[in-house]
């Protein structure tokens, strides 16, 4: 007994100090990088900046994670959170003012950043943090790696920029719907329904207004797809794994940037 108590003891605790936080939400992963690869091809360069932005994002997305856990328990300060949270988000800021002095156009998509996480923080607080509202809010702010890509490479926003940000939130946002399928309270299709015209119309006009291409604004059909076809076989969706839910949503997720990448990049590349 005596033993087994000292091994306890020995036993590392994975809630250290110095253990690193990491997102284990993993489907944002890949909505940061198709969004910020959407951007980069719209840009049709990459430089270093452009390296440099990628890796701000990156540790941006990564100080929100324990900050939200501190405001969960916030009854009690944990000095992990805060540590960690603290560390991503030192070389997010320092990253973040080198870019700005540069191109002090990024302070637009800072703000935007910016008051998302204050949306965020507000929602964590009141355990709204799965709401529809919050959940669009989130991944718009997600998706506003597009115009950073494209403004760090560039030194501009152009609407391709913006239209590219918009269709991209769109994509995303369909899997909020998608998923809450698979949940009894929240199984009827209306709402998702409803999204994906308004989404559809939105997508419509910006291609009116030349904002984005006609493979672009098809590239959403992806999306529609998806949604059409676990509609009709929700059964099935809802009692499937949730490993192969990530892996349809990783697998239309990158098709979306294939086609939309390859609409952008110049004709000599996508002609090699």
């Amino acid at each position: 007994m005596t033993t087994t108590t000292s091994e306890t003891q020995k036993k590392p605790n994975p809630q250290a100090w110095y253990k690193p936080t990491f997102s284990p939400e993993h489907g944002v992963y890949v909505m940061l990088l198709v969004s910020f690869f959407t951007g980069a091809a719209a840009a049709q360069n990459w430089t270093l900046l452009t390296t440099l932005a990628l890796v701000c994002a990156f540790f941006g997305f990564q100080a929100e994670h324990p900050f939200v856990l501190q405001i969960k328990q916030r009854k009690s300060l944990k000095p992990r959170f805060l540590v960690w949270g603290g560390l991503y988000g030192v070389i997010c800021l320092a990253i973040a003012l080198y870019l700005y002095l540069r191109y002090p156009i990024l302070m637009w998509i800072y703000l935007g950043a910016i008051a998302a996480l204050i949306i965020d923080a507000f929602s964590v607080f009141h355990r709204e943090q799965k709401s529809i509202f919050n959940e669009i809010v989130t991944f718009a702010a997600v998706c506003l790696s597009a115009p950073f890509a494209y403004a760090v490479t560039t030194g501009t926003i152009a609407t391709v920029a913006i239209g590219l940000w918009v269709i991209n939130t769109l994509y995303f946002c369909s899997t909020i719907f998608t998923v809450k399928l698979r949940k009894p309270k929240t199984s009827s299709v209306i709402p998702g329904v409803v999204y994906h015209a308004i989404a559809t119309l939105i997508i419509a006009a910006l291609y009116y207004f030349g904002w984005l291409s006609l493979p672009i604004a098809l590239a959403f059909g992806i999306a529609l797809l998806k949604f059409a076809i676990i509609a009709w076989q929700q059964q099935l969706f809802s009692n499937a794994k949730i490993q192969y839910v990530a892996m349809i949503e990783t697998g239309c997720a990158f098709s979306f940037l294939a086609i939309v990448a390859l609409s952008l990049l110049p004709l000599r590349l996508t002609t090699l």
